[in-house]
């Protein structure tokens, strides 16, 4: 099943925010979130943009009646220098002491010039 939720942005391209596969466990895969607001907006702080990033992600979880203690697996992918003292107390105030498994990743441009920061998660229920 896919979804776009409506308390995130409409999809930027042609893709869904999440498609869920049913059955049990049920599994969720959450296309790369990133620092982008209802109306379109993306701040310039790319702090700002980790915080809308998961918030982003908390919306979609939601949607599909899950939480953050359901994502087993998430990436990161962030351009340039993204204060990882800050970008990690954000973090873990998010996971509220949830550790799924992790990937951070540098790269070099995300889908467009103003994106630092983009999150995709698998999440899973029984």
């Amino acid at each position: 099943m896919r979804r776009n939720p409506k308390t995130v942005h409409p999809p930027v391209g042609p893709y869904s925010h999440q498609v869920e596969v049913p059955g049990s466990p049920r599994w969720l895969a959450i296309a790369g979130q990133v620092g982008r607001t209802l109306d379109g907006k993306v701040p310039e702080d790319p702090i700002e943009q980790v915080e809308l990033a998961l918030e982003n992600l908390r919306r979609n979880l939601e949607a599909a009646g899950m939480e953050v203690a359901d994502v087993v697996k998430w990436n990161w992918y962030l351009v340039g220098q993204v204060d990882p003292v800050r970008r990690r107390e954000v973090t873990l105030a998010w996971l509220g002491g949830h550790e799924p498994a992790s990937t951070l990743v540098y790269v070099a441009a995300l889908a467009a010039p103003e994106y630092r920061v983009e999150v995709e998660a698998w999440a899973c229920r029984r």
